[in-house]
């Protein structure tokens, strides 16, 4: 047989069709985008022009703002941008209707009205934020070139939801019909390929194998990957009606993964500590059935968890969870014969309540994983949803920061009458809404001047010494491809995406001709100067009003995680586990981001989570275990240990409202006297775990106290000499 000659061997070869799937899988990726971008934007611009609307540069301007590389994504956000630009519109024209013979009252209006729209869009993050972005400068863009001309407000209102709509028709279209790429295949993805890497970190940290920076790395990973499926979540509703009827299991599925995480940092903290007490003892009497747990994920480690690979985990999860009650005993029976103290015997119980909890957790998650397989299955009935949590303060600084530039650029431009004045008022409010949902606005403003005045050097060459010699719509297109190309590369680049952005939409707004093509230089040159003001304004305006990436910020996201704590002890205790988890690590999410570059900060950060997750799970287990406690006297609310509990639970208030070494000694007290008044108490049950419901109240009150005490906790700073000399497992009375 004849061998093939090179080149040809070269296209067969596979290491060439290896390199090409990896390049299709991340680069390919972005071209596919950058071409849907650029066929969605030139079919809207020519059917703007071919239907006469007055500006086809706003629907064109639509395709750039909402096109994503997902198709759910696409129908989220125009969705949201539909409902946007109505309540912008419809709010223009009452202030049009109300104020139009008075420009300082319509302009304090509109900023009072984007001041809101922007502290909505920092409040309400994912395209929610961006129906509130739509609201506020909707109204201003339409609203300030309608002053000289209020006659005609509700037209150009009525032209602008029509601009707009049609963008949203062809990005949809083209992102839906042209090589799709689903936000519930990217779903699905994530789902299957998190559980892998869950196990791999279970397994480590069973052996105690991992690290304290590994720990909370992966931990960080957790986070926000629990945040970006929420995100996920929601928008796959809009496109696949498979996930769609999997909405409640998909919403569940993402608690309990966060309730399964946060069981196991509480029982990896506890062993750790006792790993590093000197108690190696009692490390090693609770070393077999963490193995045996070890042993069973072994085999889900590292891999992507399918549908059927979990049913297989809930069967293996079902019996370890069945056996284990009588394992606990016999282990138990093997440690008193070396006369363990009391406070070994805490900790050996405690261990094992929390290795049952998180095993019992991971079986509902792996049903609930199961369950997917079916289009109906009653775990889909969930109403306990993902609670976002906002600092209020970061949203009225959002909010104010907006309606002071409002008011200072609308001041300027009435003072002084200057031609383009209207459009540097309107620039900043879209600046100032798009820039409201970042961590960083200074940065995102910064970034769009930059685009912006790139955007005016290729658009001044293209309006004036390139379009009046073309002819005809292909031409047309053949001059704005190459600035599409390079504004959408840019925004595919996360930390260029600002810059991309202000291109596209602020070349598009200045350079891109209508159908009456107007060729005036000193308009253009005017306008594009007040373009790029407008957005230094805002970004001077964002390192300077209470910009959200300083340090008091940092301060209060920190008191609202510790305020977490006080929400697991005061709240309502019906789906009390989700919304405290979710809003726990929304929480953090938002700090750790925030802190970018500030490694201590985020460190701090974390650790505070750890202790105020292991706290708070701690409390919310015992509320639910009085609440479900069976009528004896041993368990009346009169009893002793109950109202020690109480008072536990107000000393532990006012220690995470107040961290101090007097209020972290009294917390201290009242929980060693909850524990001595549990030990005291005689319950009709047999003394285990799986039975006394007393054995389990003192294992999650030692809990408190070892995290509480912790060395590694940000409490450890407010321990005196004399109560860290302690024996991390003091004694109790008995």
């Amino acid at each position: 047989m004849t061998p093939l000659p090179a080149p040809l061997r070269w296209l067969y070869s596979l290491e060439w069709r290896r390199g090409f799937f990896d390049w299709a899988r991340s680069d390919g990726v972005t071209w596919v985008y950058i071409f849907k971008v650029l066929f969605a934007a030139f079919l809207t611009l020519w059917l703007a022009m071919r239907l006469e609307l007055p500006q086809p540069r706003t629907a064109m301007i639509t395709v750039f703002i909402v096109m994503q590389p997902q198709s759910g994504h696409v129908l989220a956000k125009s969705f949201y941008r539909f409902l946007g630009t109505l309540a912008g519109s419809a709010v223009m024209v009452a202030l049009i209707a109300l104020f139009a013979q008075n420009t300082e009252l319509f302009l304090g209006s509109l900023a009072i009205w984007v001041g809101i729209c922007s502290a909505g869009a920092a409040r309400y993050r994912n395209f929610r934020a961006y129906g509130f972005v739509l609201a506020g400068y909707t109204a201003a863009m339409v609203g300030l070139p309608a002053l000289a001309h209020p006659d005609g407000a509700f037209m150009a209102a009525v032209w602008r939801v029509l601009e707009i709509s049609l963008g949203i028709v062809c990005s949809t279209l083209v992102s839906a019909a042209i090589l799709p790429q689903s936000a519930s295949a990217a779903m699905r993805n994530a789902l299957y390929q998190r559980f892998g890497v869950f196990a791999l970190f279970v397994t480590d940290g069973l052996r105690g194998r991992s690290k304290r920076e590994a720990f909370e790395a992966s931990n960080v990973r957790f986070i926000a990957e629990a945040v970006g499926l929420e995100g996920l979540r929601s928008v796959t509703v809009f496109e696949d009606p498979h996930m769609r009827r999997r909405n409640g299991r998909l919403s569940r599925l993402n608690s309990e993964f966060m309730g399964i995480t946060t069981r196991f940092n509480a029982l990896h903290q506890l062993l750790e500590r006792l790993r590093s007490g000197g108690t190696d003892h009692v490390v090693a009497a609770i070393k077999p059935g963490l193995q045996d747990l070890a042993e069973l994920l072994d085999g889900f480690s590292g891999r992507a968890l399918t549908n059927a690979d979990a049913a297989r985990l809930v069967v293996a999860l079902t019996a370890y969870k069945e056996g284990l009650p009588a394992r606990v005993r016999s282990l138990r029976a093997i440690f008193q014969e070396g006369g363990p103290s009391d406070a070994e015997q805490l900790d050996f119980h405690t261990a094992y309540e929390l290795l049952y909890r998180f095993v019992d957790d991971l079986h509902g998650y792996a049903q609930t994983h199961a369950s997917l397989a079916d289009h109906s299955h009653a775990r889909e009935l969930w109403d306990e949803p993902f609670t976002p949590q906002t600092n209020w303060m970061a949203a009225a600084a959002s909010g104010i920061r907006a309606a002071f530039i409002l008011v200072v650029l609308g001041s300027y431009w009435v003072a002084t009458a200057w031609p383009s004045g209207a459009t540097m008022t309107l620039i900043a409010a879209a600046t100032v809404g798009l820039s409201a949902a970042t961590p960083n606005p200074k940065r995102m403003a910064f970034q769009m001047a930059c685009g912006t005045l790139l955007g005016a050097l290729i658009g001044f060459v293209e309006m004036f010494f390139i379009f009046p010699w073309i002819d005809g719509f292909p031409l047309l297109c053949v001059m704005l491809a190459p600035v599409i190309v390079l504004g959408s590369f840019l925004t595919s680049r996360p930390q260029y995406a600002g810059v991309g952005l202000g291109l596209l939409i602020f070349f598009s707004t200045g350079s891109v001709p209508d159908n009456l093509t107007v060729y005036n230089p000193y308009a253009f040159i005017n306008d594009y100067i007040a373009m790029v003001l407008g957005m230094l304004v805002c970004a001077a305006a964002g390192a300077i009003i209470l910009p959200p990436n300083s340090r008091w910020l940092w301060r209060r996201l920190e008191q609202d995680l510790r305020g977490q704590v006080v929400y697991a002890i005061s709240g309502k205790l019906k789906g009390l586990a989700s919304s405290f988890e979710s809003s726990t690590r929304d929480l953090l999410h938002q700090a750790y981001g925030l802190a970018a570059g500030q490694p201590q900060v985020q460190r701090d950060l974390l650790r505070w989570m750890f202790v105020v997750l292991e706290v708070g799970h701690a409390i919310i287990e015992l509320r639910k275990e009085q609440a479900i406690l069976p009528v004896h006297p041993a368990y009346a609310e009169s009893q002793p240990w109950r109202q020690a509990i109480r008072v536990m639970g107000r000393s532990l208030v006012r220690l995470f409202l107040q961290p101090s070494q007097s209020n972290l000694e009294r917390g201290l007290i009242a929980v060693d006297h909850a524990i001595s008044r549990v030990q005291a108490t005689d319950e009709p049950f047999a003394p285990h775990f799986d039975t006394s419901a007393l054995r389990r109240v003192k294992s999650y009150l030692h809990f408190i106290r070892t995290s509480l005490l912790d060395p590694q906790s940000p409490l450890a700073g407010y321990i005196n000499a004399n109560a860290s000399a302690k024996p991390q497992g003091l004694e109790h009375a008995s």
